[in-house]
């Protein structure tokens, strides 16, 4: 398992909706779900790769499927 680089906002919604996402809401973050399943996206630019590894797992993706669909 490779480490995520740092990541803007935007990219990490791209890659969420070609996942299968869709946004809820948006505001100060941007909320995606699929099913039950619901993950926040805070809007700063660079996202940091801790949070974007968080992100990851809580989407229920691997950091592979995350790069396939980025």
């Amino acid at each position: 398992m490779g480490r995520l680089p740092d990541a803007s906002h935007l990219q990490a919604v791209r890659a969420l909706k070609k996942a299968g996402f869709l946004i809820a809401r948006q505001g100060k973050r941007v909320t995606m779900t699929i099913g039950e399943r619901i993950v926040t996206i805070p809007r700063a630019n660079p996202i940091n790769s801790f949070t974007m590894a968080g992100i990851v797992k809580d989407a229920g993706l691997t950091i592979e499927e995350f790069r396939k669909h980025s």
